[in-house]
């Protein structure tokens, strides 16, 4: 028998999940599609153990972007439900003034470039150039 995974315990006890009743999971937690998802979400909590905001600050910066999907008319199906966690999670970094908006945007585009002049089947890797340090 495998011992439990002590990212997973240690996300589970951190993060109230009864707060996030939209969070897709199962018995043994949140579940992710692709990698990406699983990156913004464990941001989110690594972000909130370091105390930047806390988990009802983040529960509730999430449930507003979620109503505003839903004012937008986009489909509560699931299918989008990281999307709206990373615009959350993003509107809250920039709000704690962790980052700034034009930032952001500069890793987007280069990440984006980057996709774009990478082989099929190659990962994909930003250049040093790409991403100065942050001051």
């Amino acid at each position: 028998m495998s011992q439990p995974d002590p990212i997973h315990k240690s996300v589970r006890e951190s993060a109230n999940f009864a707060a996030l009743p939209q969070l897709p999971r199962d018995e043994g937690g949140p579940v992710f599609a692709e990698p990406w998802q699983a990156q913004a979400f464990a941001l989110a909590v690594k972000l909130s153990e370091q105390g930047h905001f806390t988990w009802k600050e983040w529960a509730a910066a999430l449930a507003d972007e979620l109503k505003a999907a839903a004012g937008r008319g986009e489909p509560d199906d699931g299918s989008h439900y990281y999307e709206h966690w990373l615009v959350a999670l993003e509107r809250l970094v920039t709000s704690k003034g962790l980052s700034d908006p034009a930032a952001l945007l500069a890793r987007k585009e280069a990440w984006a470039e980057a996709y774009r002049h990478t082989p099929h089947g190659k990962p994909v890797e930003l250049s040093a150039a790409s991403h100065p340090e942050h001051p």
